[in-house]
């Protein structure tokens, strides 16, 4: 019974969110999935293992499922109207953005399967998602080569881990509701994410180091991708099976080190974006990037979890003591910003507004 209402109200916030989406004539650029990733990983990576079942984490996995069937529907629809290349494709660096399409799929397959005892879908999801991964990467093959040979490279960020962070998500997906995933399989998914993410990186920071840039307002929120591919990546090998405990832990240091240095600069961004532009107008404006940061945070608490090491106890046990709160803070104040935007004016929902222009954290 509880799970036929959960349907029920899945397809009740689908169809409300698409009639608002077309209604209001809300744009839902590309990148519009990332929302569903960080909720999607705040419920069922976050809250489940920290405060177990509850209602609270089930109506999140609900609103997650629900929005993602209402953005595969926009998706479907600007392909009826043939605004499909021109939204998603045009862009090299636009295109990047369909890696929220894989994960968030990858993710609401998972939830799908663990939460509301979906098998059959999630096995549907599974394998329609492969494909458009395949298409992605294709997609991305090409992005990374124009880039190369454009002078696009100073608009480079974080998007590019995109690539990364959605095979890796495969791997998740296929060894929750697989049994006996092939060794071979799930190394050739990790080692692709792993050179993804090695190409990724070299382009971001040959971006900000080949040219001057300002921090207030040229360093992108979804620059903090590059520890949330590193956990998604580490999460996905410990899962798989593909590496040990033992193994795990010198990945995790190195994770959480670079999740220090980003989230230093970060901080420093902040307070040099409250001088220049005031709390409000600095950093309390709704942008799509801000759910990369709940996803980056929940995806490294996720990791954390399933680290066994006695050695790094006492810090991880004050990383999810500490990162449990500062997560729910973040999703509880985006959620609200979301509604703000909504209310007053249609949102667009694109990786790229407000990040040339100061006006977004």
């Amino acid at each position: 019974m509880i799970i036929v209402l959960s349907l029920l109200l899945i397809v009740f916030i689908c169809f409300a969110a698409f009639s608002v989406i077309k209604i209001k004539k809300i744009h839902i650029s590309t990148a519009a999935m990332a929302a569903v990733m960080a909720l999607g990983i705040v419920t069922h990576g976050v809250l489940l293992n920290f405060f177990g079942a509850s209602g609270f984490g089930k109506l999140l996995s609900i609103l997650a499922v629900g929005l993602w069937l209402a953005f595969l529907l926009s998706i479907v629809v600007s392909i009826f109207k043939g605004e499909f290349r021109k939204v998603h494709c045009d862009n090299p660096i636009n295109r990047f953005g369909i890696g929220t399409w894989v994960a968030g799929s990858s993710i609401c397959g998972i939830m799908i399967f663990k939460q509301f005892g979906g098998g059959v879908a999630a096995y549907a999801i599974a394998i329609v998602n492969v494909g458009l991964w395949m298409y992605y990467l294709a997609l991305s093959l090409r992005s990374f080569i124009e880039i190369k040979n454009s002078k696009m490279l100073n608009h480079v960020h974080g998007i590019l881990l995109l690539t990364t962070v959605s095979t890796q998500s495969l791997v998740l997906l296929y060894n929750t509701i697989f049994q006996n995933v092939p060794y071979s399989l799930n190394a050739a998914l990790i080692i692709i994410g792993l050179g993804f993410y090695l190409v990724s990186a070299w382009f971001i920071l040959k971006r900000y180091t080949a040219s001057s840039w300002d921090i207030t307002d040229d360093w992108n929120n979804t620059n903090c991708i590059l520890h949330g591919a590193l956990s998604i990546s580490g999460l996905a090998m410990i899962k798989s099976g593909l590496i040990s405990d033992p193994f795990a832990s010198p990945f995790w240091i190195g994770t959480y080190l670079i999740f220090i240095i980003v989230e230093l600069i970060e901080g420093y961004r902040l307070a040099k974006r409250i001088k220049k532009y005031g709390v409000k107008s600095g950093i309390l404006i709704y942008n799509v990037t801000q759910w990369s940061r709940i996803f980056t945070f929940a995806m490294f608490f996720t990791f954390t979890t399933f680290i066994k090491a006695p050695a790094l106890y006492i810090v991880q046990q004050s990383v999810l003591s500490i990162g449990i709160w500062i997560i729910i803070a973040l999703l509880m104040i985006e959620l609200v910003l979301s509604l703000q935007v909504l209310q007053k004016h249609p949102m667009r929902f694109s990786f790229f507004e407000g990040e040339s222009t100061g006006k977004s954290l």
